[in-house]
């Protein structure tokens, strides 16, 4: 109940839309200053990833793919990444 979100509409046909914030979901799954090996996600901000040294490009994609299925396992919500990945 005490989720944070916001009503869109992407266009006049559409019905409206709530908007979570990511970082709420990341950081309510516990993930704010988690670290697996050298990659993290940053401690005051839930949506960077953070490579303190030698985490692989490898190490930053799997950490970013254990976030995204417990946000999605935790509220059902299914998040998409704002960047392109090449793997």
């Amino acid at each position: 109940p005490d989720m944070p979100g916001y009503e869109v509409q992407e266009n006049e046909k559409s019905s409206e839309n709530i908007k979570v914030p990511a970082a709420w979901l990341i950081d309510h799954c516990g993930f704010k200053g988690y670290r697996m090996g050298d990659a993290g996600v940053h401690k005051k901000h839930a949506l960077v990833l953070v490579n303190y040294g030698n985490a692989t490009g490898t190490d930053i994609v799997k950490l970013a793919k254990i976030i995204l299925k417990a946000v999605e396992d935790t509220f059902g919500i299914l998040l998409e990444p704002e960047v392109t990945i090449i793997e």
